[in-house]
């Protein structure tokens, strides 16, 4: 198991994993529909699009962050 410090990573990781797959899956049969090799062209699609996604997550996060905690209000439900 990994170490607790790191869940920062180990979210950013799956995250841009289940994303990644899920962007360019769709975007794989928007491009070119439902062909007899579209699982060959989205596992391609996949790889590249997580070799994106993973440092990118990690780059934006902080940033992400900032944004959220500039646009919720602090103790108020609704």
């Amino acid at each position: 198991m990994v170490p607790v410090k790191y869940a920062p990573y180990v979210f950013s990781f799956f995250m841009s994993l289940l994303m990644s797959g899920i962007m360019s899956f769709v975007i794989s049969v928007f491009n070119v529909g439902l062909v007899d090799d579209i699982v060959i062209i989205w596992l391609k699609a996949w790889m590249f699009a997580f070799a994106v996604a993973l440092p990118t997550i990690i780059a934006v996060t902080p940033l992400v962050r900032k944004l959220v905690a500039l646009t919720v209000v602090q103790g108020e439900e609704h």
